[in-house]
């Protein structure tokens, strides 16, 4: 059994824990939980105990380390997987992420990298709320690969952020045309599926990104596209709810064990 925890409890850590509990995850045992807020660690830790599996509550990074986990789910936020990600990888403790976006920053990726490599560790990129990462490397691999991202939101999705205004609710729009690497600065939790797939293929700063508001508009629509001289792929994802992040998550620990890789 190798030994795993999560950082971050809300709804996608809980997709992990409930794949554990029904079986799905045999290869792996939740030794403990950290989140910001304590109340929602012990809530998770609590649900496994009572189903006969052990697990503890921590109230900071360095006492989750100590359980000496084999694989850490980051399931927080980019700022928290900029925290944790070198720590954890110093301590042997491979992660699966879905806050892609920290790696962005290219003198931070690079650091992650050179950690990874030393402590015998990996990071492992979850697909989030899209896919085809196998095929996006592939066609960049073959060379002069050009790739873009379109994603739509409805307005409510987008409250809080520098691009919200009234007016959203009732006039589509395009919010934002940049990069990659533009895109994760401005919306730092919005677009990690981006910054996921820009690393699978061209990179954050030549994947071309378009984000457009739709009123009424329900969920999150992902689609990617790259061509070289060969190959057009277009992968296009809707998803109603973020679960399909949390579903990512276990595929990607299924895919660490598994005589089979899909």
């Amino acid at each position: 059994m190798e030994k795993l925890v999560i950082v971050g409890c809300g709804k996608l850590a809980g997709i992990v824990a409930d794949a554990i509990l029904n079986g799905l995850l045999p290869d792996y045992e939740l030794v403990g939980v950290c989140s910001r807020t304590l109340a929602k660690a012990e809530s998770l830790a609590d649900k496994m105990c009572q189903h006969g599996f052990p697990c503890v509550a921590c109230d900071s990074l360095e006492s989750l380390l100590a359980l000496k986990p084999k694989y850490l789910v980051e399931a927080a936020s980019p700022a928290a997987m900029r925290e944790l990600a070198l720590p954890a990888l110093e301590n042997g403790t491979s992660i699966v992420t879905l806050s892609i976006g920290a790696l962005a920053d290219k003198a931070f990726c690079q650091k992650v990298k050179e950690r990874a490599k030393a402590n015998n560790a990996r990071v492992y990129i979850a697909s989030g709320a899209t896919g085809g990462f196998d095929v996006l490397r592939t066609a960049s691999l073959m060379g002069n690969a050009s790739a873009r991202f379109f994603n739509e939101k409805g307005p409510n999705a987008l409250k809080g952020t520098a691009v919200y205004d009234d007016t959203l609710q009732t006039d589509q729009r395009t919010v934002f045309s940049g990069t990659a690497t533009e895109a994760i600065r401005m919306f730092p939790t919005k677009v990690n599926v981006t910054v996921a797939a820009s690393l699978a293929s061209v990179g954050p700063d030549n994947m071309q990104v378009t984000m457009q508001s739709t009123p009424g508009f329900k969920g999150d629509t992902q689609r990617v596209e790259i061509r070289n001289e060969q190959v057009h792929a277009v992968i296009d994802v809707y998803s109603a709810t973020a679960e399909i992040a949390g579903w990512s998550v276990v595929n990607t620990l299924i895919n660490i064990t598994s005589p089979i890789v899909f």
